[in-house]
């Protein structure tokens, strides 16, 4: 089974009071037509995100879609929590078409993706993307949560966290894991402590990735679900630590379509994708392309500057080998003319 074939599961990381299960109940508020489901996986409070969640419940993602895992960190509870979790949420009938998952504020992210190469789930999900929130403000100032006595209470409560691990530190394996990092409440951050903490986050991450405002947990949902990053098996790009061991909101996402003449070498296309997106603050590029002497569909996909593609299927006749790419950023990044320039110039 490829790839595209199997369910799709988006991980969400970050600190208590990052935002998580605000950003989850706007997703499940507009999930644009996705059948949704979601697993909460929480310490100390439990149950509480879980019944928010449960009471934004609607019918692209009913409470019954909604579950909750509160005996400790998923990755650690693989056969007994995991597993069961997942095999029953793709169970349901109608089956969901992307599972969210939030993880407890302290749980580091790279033991959970290893927990997607468990067999009876390999198969039959791939890890869509990892999403890091960071409370800007927090980041900036160093401290890296909101409330850093409510995250260290967290810690002591659970026997299984490792109590020596610095915030910091904890903080760098969720970027490293990240595709995409959202940094949360800037409006109590203001612009300089927002552009601190996008050096902060961009200086941590090993590779280049989107960094993006976001107030109120409002995000395109097309700016976070849909990566296809297949992170389970991209586990080398994402270092651990413990490996072996300004005043306003960002909701305004714009896309552009642009329709792209048939190509003579998918490498140049991916290379003009990549230059693009580096220039003008690209957040996601995706779509289609017809190759010169090639019968089979092109399909493009970049989250930032990180472009991959591949021949997906053939074209249909009704299709006629028409290539199209949607663009997304943010609204005062997109200058249509410069986008068209540089996929189709």
């Amino acid at each position: 089974m490829s790839n595209l074939e199997k369910l799709p599961v988006t991980i969400i990381t970050g600190f208590l009071g990052s935002g998580k299960t605000t950003l989850i109940r706007n997703l499940m508020q507009n999930p644009q037509g996705k059948r949704l489901a979601v697993v909460v996986n929480e310490f100390g409070d439990v149950g509480v995100d879980g019944e928010i969640l449960k009471s934004c419940a609607i019918p692209d993602c009913p409470e019954e879609n909604i579950m909750e895992l509160a005996n400790g960190c998923i990755c650690c509870t693989v056969a007994d929590d995991f597993i069961p979790t997942i095999e029953a949420l793709m169970a349901l009938e109608p089956r969901p078409e992307h599972i969210v998952i939030e993880t407890s504020g302290l749980a580091l992210p790279k033991p959970l993706l290893k927990a997607f190469d468990w067999p009876d789930i390999r198969s039959k999900i791939t890890v869509d993307g990892v999403i890091a929130l960071a409370d800007a403000e927090a980041v900036a100032d160093g401290r890296f949560a909101s409330n850093v006595a409510a995250v260290d209470a967290q810690r002591e409560a659970d026997d299984s966290l490792d109590h020596e691990t610095p915030l910091s530190e904890v903080f760098e394996d969720q970027v490293s894991c990240a595709d995409i990092v959202l940094l949360t409440k800037p409006d109590l951050a203001g612009p300089e402590g927002v552009a601190k903490a996008k050096e902060i986050v961009l200086a941590e991450a090993p590779r280049a990735l989107p960094v993006v405002e976001v107030a109120e947990g409002v995000v395109d949902p097309r700016v976070i679900l849909g990566l296809e990053a297949a992170a389970e098996d991209d586990m080398d790009s994402r270092p651990s630590h413990h490996d072996g061991h300004h005043d306003h909101e960002h909701d305004d996402f714009e896309s552009v379509v642009i329709d792209v003449p048939e190509q003579t070498d998918p490498a140049v296309l991916a290379a003009r994708i990549e230059k693009m997106a580096k220039e003008q603050n690209i957040l996601r590029v995706k779509g289609y392309a017809a190759v010169e002497g090639k019968p089979m569909r092109l399909l493009v996909q970049a989250v930032g500057a990180r472009v991959r593609h591949q021949f997906d299927r053939p074209w249909k006749p009704e299709e006629g080998r028409r290539g199209r790419m949607v663009v997304i950023a943010e609204h005062d990044d997109v200058n249509v003319e410069a986008i068209r320039a540089a996929l189709v110039d």
